[in-house]
């Protein structure tokens, strides 16, 4: 049977610093500009996870959206949701990696592929921060 990618979109509001505390001050505003500026800023993220595998011959489906839907929620959507990251991800508080989007694609892919069903492969994670800027992770 021929593989098929699936998409599905979501949806987290949260904040974020970038800043390094070893840093002077200036160098992290001349690095990071106006994203430095304390206590951080928040965006309204969207999120597309997107999955390939076979579509089952009874469903014609790949995947349980319902079952993925739990997953995204509770691996990633839920513990970032009206959060902020610094301060709610270990991986991001101060002196470790910046909460950036590609950093948070990586984070997001980390959580994920594990918690997935066998029957797909995560190939593709994609974070908007806004209209104008997005980071993506790619399995290609």
């Amino acid at each position: 049977m021929p593989q098929v990618r699936l998409e599905r979109r979501y949806r987290f509001s949260a904040s974020h610093l970038y800043r390094r505390p070893d840093w002077s001050e200036e160098e992290n505003r001349r690095c990071f500009g106006k994203c430095a500026n304390l206590p951080g800023h928040g965006h309204n993220y969207r999120l597309h996870v997107q999955l390939q595998g076979e579509p089952e011959r009874d469903t014609g489906f790949i995947t349980d959206l319902a079952l993925l839907d739990r997953v995204v929620h509770e691996h990633v959507v839920d513990v970032l949701d009206h959060q902020h990251l610094n301060v709610a991800i270990p991986e991001f508080a101060p002196g470790k990696d910046i909460p950036s989007s590609e950093n948070l694609v990586l984070w997001i892919r980390s959580r994920l592929a594990p918690a997935l069903p066998d029957a797909v492969r995560l190939v593709r994670v994609r974070v908007e921060e806004d209209d104008d800027l997005a980071a993506e992770w790619n399995e290609e």
